[in-house]
């Protein structure tokens, strides 16, 4: 009896193994093609949507810039800095006759500076040429 007992064991304990590599394997199985369909799914992705920047024109930031400096300006007209800097931007955007009001205001400010009266100028100078 004890034959037929250790053997029903072995045959068991067999069953058991056999039974735990197969669950083993079919969640192995299943670990890889989650992470195989994953991969797949996430290079395919990339490739049929590229990735759109965000461009913003220099122009739309100067704009928002000078409006930006136009703000500071209402709440007090004799800012030095908003000033020059609005003055540049100005200029650089075409706008030649806001741009040399706005120096003219600042060498009115400052009548000791030499440098505002060099710029107004050479871009009166500019402006001849054209």
């Amino acid at each position: 009896m004890t034959n037929s007992s250790d053997d029903y064991l072995v045959r068991r304990g067999k069953q058991i193994e056999r039974k735990k590599r197969i669950v083993t394997y079919i969640g192995l199985i299943s670990f890889g093609g989650s992470i195989l369909f994953g991969g797949v799914n996430a290079i395919k992705q990339s490739w049929e949507k590229p990735k759109q920047a965000v461009v913003q024109t220099v122009g739309n930031d100067l704009q928002t810039q000078i409006k930006g400096y136009e703000l500071v300006l209402q709440r007090e007209p004799n800012n030095q800095m908003a000033l020059e800097r609005l003055s540049i931007m100005r200029l650089r955007s075409g706008d030649n006759q806001g741009g040399i009001a706005l120096i003219e205001k600042l060498i009115k400010l400052h009548p000791d500076r030499e440098d505002y009266q060099t710029v107004l100028a050479d871009v009166k100078k500019k402006m001849r040429e054209k």
